[in-house]
């Protein structure tokens, strides 16, 4: 995958997964699914090392991300 994506890939992807917006402060989103809150930042280009924790706190692995997306 390229290093590169942003607010709006992230929640495209964890809506998909069920994922719905439970609430926003400035630009960041949050979103919960179950038992799983995850805040988004919603920035052009997320950092690399921001978007792996995003993933990891959603239950998914890299791979699979790059699939939905």
């Amino acid at each position: 995958m390229s290093a590169v994506a942003s607010g709006a890939d992230v929640v495209k992807v964890l809506r998909r997964l069920g994922f719905e917006v439970t609430g926003q402060k400035g630009s960041h989103l949050k979103m919960r699914k179950e038992h799983r809150t995850v805040i988004i930042p919603m920035h052009n280009e997320l950092r690399i090392g921001t978007l792996h924790s995003i993933i990891r706190q959603a239950g998914l692995s890299m791979k699979e991300f790059e699939e939905l997306l």
